[in-house]
């Protein structure tokens, strides 16, 4: 059952498995399963060979029991099965290393003949590992819904100071144990199959903070959480470090499931080993107890207390790393439920009537707001959102306001019409249907407010829209936003850059994706890229612009896998009114914008204490804008989307 009832959380999450360690065969299988089950596990790891198996000429697999003895749901949806640990494919030993090709994939069929969704591959023995990848590699070719779990122990040691001492006088070399190291060189191998995923064996010491956060932009499936890792609590109960909570907290957040592994270290009340350790008494009581089940109420215990998922969350759950298109709102033009999605977006036109608030003050001073009547300009008004936060600041701040409403698309301009006659605006609010680069004003604005932001800033081409429009707005005018600047960062992003990877061409390697960011590792801080001023009336104004970054890798983290950058923005649209998406100044519980994603063609492996440096481009022509992209160091990339083949903005 599951760990708890956890508002707005569907994920695998909520299920715990636990790890049988003794081999079950024949009746033990449905009994180990039951006892199991009946326990609140939701599913079992377990042998699917008897341990000591080798393969000879005419022996038959000794499984652990005939797929007849549990139903097709059963060995679907309760059983994970765990390749024999013997198994060694880099064996110097050729008589190991042929029986271990054997026997793995004399076991996967099996799993796969009885339906199961995930076996566990045991972890390398050794740091090299080619040819165990490479049959693993042979066998997820032929898979079709079943994953493969790499088993890898948790851990990345430290150099001592000692050892430190020895490396900088070349008088030794100490080798750095990282796991991650170790899944990266078997992925590379396996060509980044969607089908090989991580199950993380979690110890009582863990590594760094920074090194533990790699994890979150992996496929990591299971924590398979060792008994040895728990603490005792004052009343003798398992309990776990603050670390380990917080890892937990994590992978829960993440969709991990969580597996309980090894022996019972805290024997709080009577219970049985029961099958877990071969004692076939444990029928003859149900009721017996799990031996492992406070280890189980202690992990239901930390899921339950985590906070329930916002609003804003569960609205957005099935965006999660979904791969969207930016929109074109020059090219095409949006479709009702595309404004009303944008429309619900509260916070967004609160920091607009905010801003126009106080642009409204500043414009009018208090003696001359009976004389004064300001023209506000709404370029790009849509249904109508920024007219209505315009006339309410208006009333607001007590100011007098004449606005002209300039929208191009004739669909919406219809909306406007209804809305105007509906609310009695007919006196304040002039509707014009044109593209603001192409009307003749009657008049000049005092202040210009548009909504032309994309999630990348000017990805939907802000500057050349309002460069277009300011020529209507007098000489003091204001406009809102007044500036915007994009933001980068590099991000480790495994299940995007696989899903990119299905495509199997350049052109969506070459594409800014807009998504929900969640399965990811943030690998530095943002910093910025390109920034754009309204109005700018240089007569020498281009909205080109160039860019290099090097990016620092977080401290203590080790090497990573960059697989593109995130993309965010930040605006000012008044003073100290602003709106963004930057993680460090989100404006907060505001949905209008997901970040956007560049993605590399080839991820690149940035190594422990290296910088990555990036080049951006953004790049004008008479019909189109689009951005380059390119990393110099560590190694280097392709210019991606050179003179925009795969991924523009049309003007």
């Amino acid at each position: 059952m599951p760990l708890g009832q956890r508002p707005g959380d569907k994920s695998d999450a909520r299920y715990c498995g636990v790890e049988v360690l003794d081999f079950p065969a024949g009746e033990d299988l449905p009994a180990v399963l039951n006892h199991s089950l009946a326990s609140a596990f939701d599913f079992i790891l377990v042998p699917l060979v008897d341990p000591n198996y080798r393969p000879a000429p005419g022996s038959v697999l000794p499984v652990s029991a005939s797929d007849l003895i549990l139903g097709p749901a059963q060995w679907s949806n309760h059983v994970v099965g765990k390749i024999s640990e013997w198994i060694d494919l880099d064996s110097e030993d050729e008589r190991l290393r042929l029986d271990s090709e054997l026997t793995l994939k004399q076991e996967i069929a099996w799993a796969s003949h009885v339906s199961l969704q995930a076996c566990v591959l045991p972890a390398p023995r050794r740091s090299f590992c080619g040819n165990y990848a490479r049959v693993v590699n042979q066998i997820l070719q032929g898979l079709t819904n079943m994953h493969l779990w790499l088993r890898l122990p948790l851990e990345k040691s430290e150099p001592m100071d000692d050892d430190l001492d020895k490396i900088k006088n070349n008088s030794h070399t100490s080798e750095i144990v990282d796991s991650w190291e170790l899944w990266n060189s078997f992925r590379l191998l396996c060509d980044h199959s969607s089908q090989l995923c991580v199950a993380l064996d979690i110890l009582s010491t863990l590594p760094s903070i920074n090194s533990l956060a790699r994890w979150f932009g992996e496929p990591v499936r299971a924590a398979i959480l060792q008994t040895e890792a728990f603490l005792t609590n004052a009343k003798g109960y398992p309990c776990l470090s603050k670390r380990h909570q917080s890892l937990l907290t994590g992978f829960f957040k993440h969709s991990v499931q969580v597996i309980i592994s090894g022996r019972s270290n805290h024997n709080v009340f009577p219970v049985s080993e029961g099958v877990l350790s071969g004692d076939e008494s444990y029928a003859e009581d149900s009721r017996v107890r799990h031996a492992l089940t406070p280890y189980l109420e202690y992990i239901a215990y930390l899921y339950r207390k985590m906070d329930p998922l916002p609003e804003q969350e569960r609205i957005e759950i099935n965006y999660r790393d979904f791969l969207q298109s930016p929109l074109q709102p020059l090219m095409d033009n949006l479709e009702a439920q595309t404004y009303e999605t944008f429309e619900k977006d509260v916070v967004k036109y609160t920091q607009y009537r905010r801003a126009v608030a106080k642009a409204l003050v500043d414009r009018v001073a208090d003696d001359a707001v009976s004389t004064t009547r300001t023209v506000l300009m709404v370029v790009g008004a849509g249904r109508g959102p920024l007219v209505r936060a315009s006339l309410q600041a208006a009333e607001e701040t007590g100011r007098k306001l004449k606005v002209y409403a300039v929208e191009k698309n004739p669909n919406a301009v219809i909306t406007l019409h209804s809305l105007i006659k509906l609310e009695g605006w007919e006196s304040l609010v002039t509707v014009i249907s044109s593209d603001m680069r192409c009307w003749d004003a009657p008049e000049k604005a005092d202040v210009l407010v548009s909504e032309l932001l994309g999630s990348f800033g000017d990805n939907e081409l802000s500057p050349e829209c309002l460069d277009g429009a300011q020529r209507f707005l007098k000489p003091d005018g204001i406009s809102i936003p007044s500036s915007y600047t994009s933001f980068i960062q590099p991000i480790t992003a495994s299940k995007l850059h696989n899903d990119i990877k299905a495509h199997k061409d350049i052109a969506h390697f070459e594409t800014a994706y807009v998504v929900k960011l969640h399965r990811i590792a943030t690998l530095a801080p943002p910093q910025q890229v390109f920034t754009f001023t309204h109005p700018n009336f240089s007569p020498n104004a281009s909205n080109q612009r160039y860019t290099k970054l090097q990016f620092e890798m977080l401290p203590d983290m080790g090497s990573c896998l960059v697989h593109g950058f995130a993309g965010y923005f930040d605006s000012v649209l008044y003073k100290d009114v602003h709106l963004g998406i930057e993680p460090n100044t989100a404006t907060p519980n505001m949905f209008s914008w997901f970040p956007i994603f560049f993605p590399l063609r080839k991820p690149i492996y940035v190594p422990e204490g290296s910088p990555i440096e990036v080049h951006f481009w953004r790049c004008c022509a008479p019909t189109k804008v689009w951005y380059e992209w390119a990393v110099t160091t560590p190694t280097l990339s392709p210019i991606h989307n050179s003179n925009g083949r795969s991924y523009w903005v049309g003007l």
